[in-house]
């Protein structure tokens, strides 16, 4: 039997480690912003204008004329280009995290990518390109792909860095997910292939998540030992009892040294309502570049408080808020769109 990549010397840094680049798709179908689609290019865009002063981009582009409207929006948009780079990659939607590689580092330097098995959010929609997009980037970067035994999107996992991880089980232990494995297969398969030795888990998800709960839009690493997570404040909320439940389970879990985390907690904004549906607006989903950190914000007074914490978290990036109303339409945010590539 081959060694896993963790038993190679590898393992997934955390994010605020540094990039080499960050991976986007670029959206090209309006079928997770029907009505709103016309307004999510300019927000991939700004992305893209924040992101390159400190690393490379590099985008996904389904066809000639996704690349057209790319380049126009970018062009609107003030981009400067020398750090972006367009890649023709087929694919279904934009959720990067998802459907792309997860990447690995070894102490030598070397990078490798974990195909992980792709199956549209529990065959909530349609995947058969989104699941070949790996393959396209191991093409691209020349960078080792190896295959991940079980179905994991990127969004479901949040790492430390130093070799503990946090998930939550009405995802991972979701019977659309991977019903033949047990917790326990799930937890070494994690610890195999992206080098972990320390599995938390959460349970739950907020109103209008579509993910059966990802991590990713309830709790964070910020630090190696300091995680941000979303609470309630309204007790009629039914995000309240859940988010409740979650926080007083951080308070008693160690680190993989065994020690406590530092929690610290920001309110959800009040609820943002589209077409009758609650959308999961959620200050988590930020995305921690080299000079920027990405923050989703919704026109509410507890936007502040999310922009001040993170600048406390991340003192030498430039905290980016974004009104991501209409971007959570889709039923995720900046992290969902991004995938982070280690120097």
């Amino acid at each position: 039997m081959d060694k896993t990549p963790h038993e190679r010397g590898f393992s997934m840094p955390a994010e605020w480690e540094r990039h080499s680049a960050t991976w986007l798709t670029w959206p090209h179908d309006d079928a997770h912003w029907p009505g709103l689609y016309d307004r999510i290019p300019p927000i991939f865009a700004h992305m893209v204008k924040e992101l390159e002063s400190g690393e490379d981009v590099h985008i996904g582009i389904h066809d000639d004329e996704t690349e057209g409207a790319a380049k126009k929006a970018m062009k609107n948009a003030n981009v400067q280009g020398d750090r972006v780079q367009l890649h023709r990659i087929p694919n279904n939607f934009s959720w990067a995290r998802d459907h792309g590689p997860i990447f690995l580092k070894h102490a030598d330097g070397r990078t490798m990518m974990v195909d992980w098995k792709f199956n549209g959010w529990g065959n909530k929609w349609d995947f058969t390109l989104d699941d070949d997009v790996p393959k396209f980037i191991e093409t691209i970067t020349k960078i080792e792909r190896v295959d991940g035994p079980m179905v994991l999107e990127g969004g479901s996992i949040d790492v430390n860095g130093k070799g503990t991880l946090l998930t939550t089980s009405s995802c991972l232990l979701h019977p659309n997910r991977n019903p033949q494995l047990t917790k326990e297969q799930i937890e070494q398969n994690l610890q195999d292939y992206l080098g972990v030795t320390n599995v938390l888990w959460l349970g739950g998800e907020i109103q209008g998540d579509d993910t059966n709960g990802h991590i990713d839009d309830l709790t964070r690493f910020v630090g190696p030992r300091t995680i941000l997570t979303v609470t309630e404040k309204d007790e009629s909320s039914m995000n309240y009892v859940p988010l409740q439940k979650n926080l007083e389970t951080l308070k008693t879990m160690n680190d993989q040294d065994g020690n406590l985390f530092e929690i610290l907690e920001v309110p959800l904004p009040k609820p943002v309502i589209h077409e009758e549906s609650q959308l999961p607006a959620s200050y988590a989903n930020f995305y921690i570049g080299n000079d920027v950190v990405l923050l989703t914000v919704f026109d509410d007074p507890n936007d502040q408080i999310a922009v001040d914490t993170l600048a406390r978290c991340f003192p030498t990036r430039k905290i980016v808020p974004i009104l991501s109303r209409d971007l959570i339409w889709g039923f995720g945010a900046f992290h969902c769109l991004t995938q982070q590539q280690p120097v």
